[in-house]
């Protein structure tokens, strides 16, 4: 399993450009981001180019595929933020579903299942991968829909499109259900990407009550062949805590 950096969780006020290079300093071959719209998108695909660093990820412009009369627009998003993602040569998408709008979960769920369907054609046009995201609602994301993985696999399946995919955050996760290493390693048709943090506290990963040498081994030895993002602020300086990660998990 590789590492990758999310680059807005260590590099404050550093040129993005700037952040690639250093992550390519220090032995990383992926980084990831959140907003792209105020990124030079020309400027970030030539630095890429030049350091052979892979933009694995970044967000989508829209959160809200829980209420369907905010589908078009969710559609709309996924569209521009595609047709960056292209340009950048990013190949999956993290979307958060949105709030749980105070009608049946059923009927979320079903929005969701039918938002994501509705995007498949767009993710087949230009070969990119969703994932959606559960969150943990006790600590982060209160009042946010979709808390427990399992109810993601289950949207994952029932959408039944290879570019429909989902991101196993095990901070978030270590939160709200546990039972991490059988969750991952029994769902990995639809898993396209991890994130990890430390818990409690969502600091390095080796400050928190998960063994993630044994989360990591468990989950390659199963054959997971993705990356491991780190996502989390460090109590260390934050290129030091890279080089720890790198040294525990790389």
């Amino acid at each position: 399993m590789k590492l990758c950096v999310a680059i807005p969780c260590f590099f404050k006020n550093v040129d993005f450009c700037e952040a690639i290079r250093k992550c390519k300093e220090l032995g990383f071959e992926f980084v990831e981001t959140y907003k792209w719209k105020d990124l030079d998108l020309a400027e970030v695909r030539k630095t890429l180019d030049e350091t052979g660093v892979t933009l694995l990820s970044m967000c989508t412009t829209e959160f809200n595929l829980t209420n369907p009369e905010m589908r078009e627009k969710w559609l709309d998003g996924l569209r521009e933020t595609c047709e960056a993602a292209e340009k950048l040569g990013v190949k999956k998408l993290i979307t958060q579903v949105g709030q749980d709008t105070g009608e049946p979960r059923e009927l979320q769920h079903k929005s969701i299942v039918d938002g994501l369907r509705a995007g498949a054609e767009i993710l087949e046009k230009y070969d990119i991968t969703i994932m959606i995201e559960p969150l943990n609602t006790y600590v982060n994301h209160p009042g946010y829909y979709l808390w427990s993985a399992v109810e993601g696999f289950d949207i994952i399946r029932e959408v039944n499109h290879k570019n429909v995919k989902l991101i196993f955050d095990i901070y978030h996760q270590q939160v709200m259900e546990g039972n991490i290493i059988p969750n991952v390693t029994k769902n990995l048709d639809c898993i396209a990407h991890l994130h990890g943090a430390g818990h409690p506290g969502r600091h390095e990963m080796q400050s928190g009550e998960s063994d993630y040498k044994n989360i990591i081994a468990a989950i390659d030895n199963a054959g997971y062949t993705g990356c491991l993002g780190l996502e989390y602020g460090p109590l260390m300086d934050p290129i030091e805590s890279l080089k720890t990660a790198k040294e525990i998990y790389g």
